[in-house]
């Protein structure tokens, strides 16, 4: 049977929702021979975004309401592949991963809780092997430059040192942007959990906790301001506040790669705040700042300026090593905000790119580099304006 979607939208009257379909009008417009739907819980909702957006009267909507098992069910019937803006996941997400993994409908996300995402593969990979559905969490700025990083400059060192790098430090160099308010809420929402649920703080603080029955070596905390020698003499850098989802979908690339990037595999990620006295104190003021987990941040559905969006970036290093002192560098950019502009165009791209091009990705819970690799890479170099270059 074929589904009259290859692609739905759910969540589509939300912020990134939004984003999310205006790419698509811009990137794959009808008669682009990608078939896409608006999707979420109120019709009405979804025709004035349609409206509002510029799209065609004829764009199709989807009404999904997913505590109801007949909707959600009908949703699975009529598309080939969910992406999800729909967070926090493990709020909103459940059923949606639940019902992809059983119908063997492909899933993205933008999915930054690692306890959730952990819980799900626990309780659905099997299912999803079985029926051959493609589930792939953390497809926005969590966690794609920072996969497909490590990912092209692990396959670098293997071409020049016939080795992986086992130590790779993964650096921010310059951002400009802010964070979702989706990202704020999974946080909060990840919060109250560990405070309740029995377990979830362990999982939390394991960087092996998407690597079910592998512990690796011991891994940098990197949650202090510290000296980084490697980048240079008196060189700061700050705790990252994305680098604890990051970190653990690293590891399970590595890990869903059969560890190609060995057992020994060491990688942490850091903000770069510069050298001497003024690095020191920047790294410091970073360190103490709360404001991702307070009340005065962006709440879901809110978000920057169109103006705020494009005037924003990204530039992210990455440093491999191995004992004998051989380095590879990597630099990983973007030309949007990275909570939004930037995200929205990679999790459409991660999107298309599993249904066009990784054809060969078997059923199962994956991260995006081992799922789709240099296929997307590729992609988001050509329309999503993310640069990977090897430095040296």
């Amino acid at each position: 049977m074929t589904k009259p979607f290859d692609l739905v939208v759910h969540g589509a009257t939300g912020f990134t929702g939004r984003l999310v379909v205006e790419y698509l009008l811009r990137q794959y417009p009808a008669g682009s021979g990608l078939r896409w739907a608006m999707g979420g819980r109120s019709a009405e909702k979804l025709a004035a975004v349609r409206d509002e957006v510029g799209a065609p009267a004829d764009t199709p909507l989807v009404v999904t309401d997913t505590t109801h098992p007949a909707s959600l069910q009908a949703l699975m019937d009529c598309t080939r592949l969910v992406l999800t803006t729909v967070g926090p996941y493990q709020l909103y997400g459940n059923e949606m991963v639940a019902a992809c993994a059983a119908s063997g409908v492909d899933y993205v996300d933008l999915c930054g809780e690692p306890a959730w995402m952990r819980h799900m593969i626990d309780a659905h990979e099997a299912a999803a092997k079985a029926s051959g559905a493609r589930i792939v969490f953390s497809c926005g700025f969590d966690s794609i430059p920072f996969d497909l990083g490590v990912f092209l400059l692990q396959k670098e060192f293997r071409h020049r040192h016939a080795h992986p790098a086992n130590r790779v430090r993964g650096r921010v160099r310059k951002m400009k942007g802010t964070f979702s308010g989706g990202t704020a809420a999974s946080l909060k929402a990840t919060m109250a959990a560990a405070a309740t649920t029995p377990g979830v703080l362990d999982l939390l603080k394991n960087p092996f906790s998407l690597t079910p029955g592998f512990e690796g070596p011991r891994q940098p905390s990197g949650n202090k301001p510290m000296v980084d020698e490697a980048l240079g003499e008196g060189v700061w850098v700050a705790p990252f506040v994305m680098a604890a989802i990051n970190t653990r979908n690293v590891h399970r690339s590595n890990f869903l790669l059969q560890h190609a990037y060995g057992t020994d595999f060491v990688y942490d990620e850091m903000l770069i705040t510069g050298a001497g006295e003024k690095g020191e104190a920047i790294a410091n003021a970073v360190a103490g700042d709360k404001s991702l987990g307070s009340d005065t941040g962006p709440k879901p559905g809110e978000g920057p300026s169109r103006e705020e969006r494009e005037n924003g970036f990204y530039d992210v290093l990455f440093l491999g090593t191995d004992d004998a002192g051989n380095a590879v560098r990597v630099g990983v950019k973007g030309d949007r905000d990275p909570g939004y502009g930037s995200t929205s165009k990679m999790i459409t791209e991660a999107a298309v790119c599993l249904l066009q091009d990784a054809k060969d990705t078997a059923g199962g819970i994956w991260t995006p580099a081992p799922a789709m690799g240099d296929a997307l890479i590729d992609r988001l170099q050509a329309h999503a304006g993310l640069t990977f270059a090897i430095e040296a």
